[in-house]
């Protein structure tokens, strides 16, 4: 119980965050309305997704110095993990875009950079199930594992700062904590941003000790 208190923490915090987020008073702003609550839904998810990225990241570093199948597994969930958060998280800013920009996507350096860097991690899933052997699949993913990151994080967060944009953030156009980020908002805004990301190493935990038993079972039958 002691090495879960930050589940519990997670479950607190992602609760907090539905409740408040949709009870809280938020600024009245023209054209956002009430959507700016998706503020504690889309934006948290994203900062989940680069968090558990790091984490693959690390974990295929950590592979390639010391090769162990362990290694190899907590580096593929939390790639997916990540993945799965970056979906989510395009999903929930279209939703968004249409309530506020009129349409479900639009021509925009920021959401296009985000689609590229996520069709670049989807092909690591695809790189991956090419191979059946699985040493060299391994150290193929590890290795793409980290161009991948370094060329998804530019897409996410250095080019679109460079051009104008209609998203917040971006070249030409404040983030937030800029202009309507209130002091109500970051009461509910930071602790969703620490909520998503624990979710996102615990679905990755969960994963990996799912596959781990897996590769046990798999090893015993060809003993």
């Amino acid at each position: 119980m002691k090495n879960n208190w930050w589940k519990a923490l997670a479950v607190v915090l992602l609760l907090y965050t539905a409740v408040a987020g949709l009870l809280m008073p938020v600024p009245r702003l023209a054209i956002l309305n009430e959507t700016i609550r998706n503020l504690y839904f889309h934006v948290p998810m994203w900062f989940g997704m680069t968090f558990i990225l790091i984490a693959s990241v690390v974990y295929s570093i950590k592979y390639l110095r010391n090769p162990t199948p362990e290694l190899d597994i907590r580096s593929h969930e939390a790639a997916r993990t990540g993945i799965l958060m970056g979906c989510v998280g395009l999903a929930t800013g279209s939703i968004w875009a249409k309530y506020t920009w009129g349409t479900w996507w639009t021509n925009d350096p920021k959401l296009n950079g985000a689609a590229i860097a996520m069709l670049i991690y989807g092909a690591y899933l695809v790189l991956r199930s090419s191979f059946t052997d699985e040493q060299q699949r391994a150290r193929i993913s590890a290795i793409y594992n980290i161009f991948a990151f370094a060329t998804a994080m530019p897409l996410f967060y250095i080019l679109p700062r460079l051009t104008d944009s209609l998203h917040p953030g971006a070249g030409g156009n404040p983030a937030f904590a800029k202009y309507d980020l209130d002091d109500n908002m970051r009461l509910v805004f930071y602790p969703a941003v620490i909520g998503w990301t624990l979710l996102a190493f615990w679905l990755a935990q969960v994963a990996s000790r799912i596959a781990l038993l897996k590769q046990k079972v798999y090893e015993k039958q060809l003993a």
